[in-house]
């Protein structure tokens, strides 16, 4: 069964950066938006950025300006540049997708910043 898996997760200090990247374990068709989430421990799970097969993004006012989502859309990978880390970035992050009517998640990576 495809999953997708992310990677890049990490131990950062404050004012750090982090490359995220997230990609199908086997193929899938007909991706449509492919976006990051993100949970704290005791909160719910976040909207980070997303973005189009045509490229447009959009992202959640809390990184706007620190974090940039990219996109290979021959490989279906989807990456997240964070910069400018906070302590308050530190959460699992996931990646998301629909493709051909089917919703996939990744298992997630953890992200922590320290002060």
């Amino acid at each position: 069964q495809v999953q997708l898996v992310e990677s890049g997760g990490g131990l950062v200090q404050a004012g750090g950066s982090l490359r995220l990247s997230c990609a199908p374990s086997g193929s899938i068709f007909s991706v449509n938006t492919m976006g990051w989430y993100r949970q704290a421990p005791g909160q719910q799970r976040d909207l980070v950025a997303t973005i189009t097969s045509g490229g447009s993004t959009n992202y959640a006012d809390a990184v706007k300006g620190r974090f940039t989502i990219s996109r290979d859309n021959a490989k279906n990978t989807i990456y997240l540049q964070m910069n400018s880390l906070k302590p308050e970035d530190t959460a699992v992050y996931y990646c998301k997708t629909n493709a051909a009517g089917r919703l996939y998640w990744g298992r997630g990576t953890q992200v922590t910043v320290s002060s």
